[in-house]
Parts: C-alpha cells; sequence; structure tokens
C-alpha cells in the first residue's frame, strides 16, 4: 500500500471552498422522489449485500427510475474515494482495506436482481499499487461464474499512479463494455478534475481498443460546467481518434454549494444538437440528454450498440 497523504475524513477538502450558489433547475431537469415497490425492493437487496452504489454515493437524478426497474450501478472498492474532483459529491479521504468477499456479494445480488446487463464502477484508490485492477478482474469473473449471460459494462478510474499491466489485467477479464469517462474539456480539467489528466484517459480508452479490438468503449463528459460548443466538438473528434464507440453527454448538477458552480442549464434542443454531431462524427452510440449519466438506460443501449456494430459490418 502506498503512503499517500490522504486525509483520514469525509470531504475534509470541500470545507475550505467557497459556497457556490446552486440555481434553480429549469424544467426539464426536475424528477420526481423514488416511491415504488420496485426501488424498495433493489434497496433492500442491496443493503443485504453490504453494497455501495454509485446511484446514492453520486445522488444520481435517475435513481428512482432506474431502482424502480431493478437497476443499480454498483461501485465497488468502498465509498471513499482518494480524489477530490469538484463536480463529484463521492466522499474523499482514507479508504478501508479492500474486502476480499465484496466481487461474491456483487454476483449474488446481480443474480438475485436477475440483471441482463449490469454496470460496476468504483472510486479511484490511488493508494493502491494497481489501483484495484484485480479486485474489478474478480469482480467480473464472479458475475460471469454466477450469471453466464449477463453482460457486463465496467466504469473504471483513469490507473493514472499505476503500471500499465493494470489495464491489462482489466481488459483480460473480458467486460463487454470498458467506460473511462473524460468528464469534460481539456480546459478546465485544473478546476473539475484536478487529480487527473485528459490525455492520459484518453489514451487509456484507446489502449483498451489496441489490447482488445472487439471490446466495446464508451466514455462520457457533462455540460454546463462553463465549457463552449467547439471544445465539446474538439473532445467528440478526440474520441472518435482514440476510437471509442459510444458517447454520453449529460447536464452538470451541483450537489452541495461547495461543489463547481453550474455556469449554464443546457436546453434540450442543444443537446440535440450535440447527438447529431457525434453521430456524424462516427460513433456508434450516442445518449445527450439533460438526465443522460454513464448508466443510465446502460441495458437497452448496449442492445443497441451491439446492432448498430452489425449493421456497420454489413451483418445485420
Amino acid at each position: 500500500m502506498r503512503d499517500l497523504k490522504i486525509p483520514d475524513q469525509r470531504h475534509p477538502e470541500k470545507a475550505h471552498r467557497p459556497d457556490n450558489a446552486q440555481p434553480k433547475k429549469p424544467s426539464w431537469i426536475r424528477v420526481k422522489a423514488p416511491t415504488s415497490k420496485g426501488y424498495m425492493d433493489t434497496h433492500k437487496i442491496m443493503r443485504e449485500h453490504k453494497l455501495v452504489t454509485v446511484c446514492e454515493e453520486a445522488g444520481c437524478p435517475n435513481a428512482g427510475e432506474c431502482w424502480s426497474q431493478g437497476h443499480a450501478t454498483m461501485m465497488i472498492m468502498g465509498e471513499i474515494c482518494t480524489r477530490g474532483c469538484t463536480f463529484c459529491n463521492v466522499a474523499t479521504g482514507r479508504p478501508d482495506a479492500l474486502d476480499v468477499f465484496e466481487p461474491g456479494r456483487v454476483a449474488d445480488a446481480v443474480q438475485k436482481l436477475g440483471l441482463k446487463h449490469v454496470v460496476i464502477t468504483s472510486v479511484d484508490r490511488d493508494d493502491l499499487e494497481d489501483g484495484g485492477a484485480e479486485h474489478f478482474a474478480m469482480t467480473i469473473r464472479a458475475v460471469r461464474k454466477r450469471s453466464p449471460e449477463t453482460t457486463i459494462e465496467i466504469l473504471t478510474p483513469d490507473f493514472l499512479k499505476c503500471d500499465p499491466s493494470a489495464l491489462e489485467t482489466v481488459v483480460a477479464a473480458k467486460p463487454d463494455v470498458f467506460n473511462h469517462n473524460l468528464e469534460t474539456v481539456p480546459g478546465l480539467y485544473h478546476e473539475v478534475r484536478p487529480g487527473a489528466r485528459y490525455f492520459h484517459s484518453l489514451r487509456l480508452l484507446q489502449r483498451v481498443k489496441e489490447l482488445d479490438p472487439t471490446m466495446f468503449t464508451k466514455s462520457g463528459i457533462m455540460v454546463g460546467l462553463g465549457e463552449k460548443r467547439p471544445e465539446v466538438l474538439q473532445v467528440m473528434d478526440d474520441m472518435r481518434a482514440a476510437d471509442i464507440d459510444f458517447m454520453t453527454i449529460g447536464q452538470y448538477l451541483q450537489p452541495t454549494p461547495k461543489h463547481h458552480r453550474v455556469a449554464e442549464f443546457i436546453t434540450p434542443d442543444e443537446f440535440k444538437s450535440y447527438e447529431k454531431a457525434a453521430i456524424n462524427k462516427g460513433f456508434l452510440m450516442v445518449s445527450a440528454t439533460p438526465l443522460t449519466r454513464s448508466s443510465y438506460h446502460a441495458g437497452d443501449d448496449f442492445a443497441r450498440l451491439r446492432e448498430n456494430r452489425l449493421k456497420k459490418l454489413g451483418q445485420a
């Protein structure tokens, strides 16, 4: 384990951030509070298996809809991240040791929920030599063994501080979709994602394709952080140069006054314009709406992604 200077408390750095007023959300952003039986059943299964979900930790606006259908994005390796991105509501501090039984519990929950497609993500674990790569691989293998028909999508950290073999470990476990979000345009990284490097993240996704050309790759950004349209279009070009198959674009929503401010709310028509631009640039799949998140409708999107590849290859 690395000797990193990570404060042993939740959100320590946020106390030093200035307050940013949270603007009133427009009508197209508002969602209903979750009340359905399906939501409660999913919540019960997550608690019974002692699993963390990014839906809860990040305050996803789609949690009510997704959990009502039994879909929850499981967050492995704990609930405390070693980084402090200014857009993210996940706790920052010194994480606990890895739970070796977690992969089995994830597999049990996937089987119990009867998931056809599961999304598995994690916090950043810069304290680990491999960034948690082997834990990802163990979780993928456990789900495969218990639910062989379930397709698996992973949303990984950038493994910035790790040996290149860390990425190879994850790819060798054969997830169906490898997702790593760029999150924003490069000019905002120093404000929004200070612990990361734009071109490293881009290269990570490109390397996945080099290791396994058949694996689907996916990445997403938020808009409304202060980026300009030409910058977003350049990110699209960068993603296509890295042979990324699927792009997601969603509205940034400020979790608390201590987080990065919302510069603007992008209208649904502007999202449609971004979607059209991305499709014209050659992505197999694009999801661009105010409420789009990496795992929102991920199962349906994966089915379309496979279909679109077959069409492109002339096999559909």
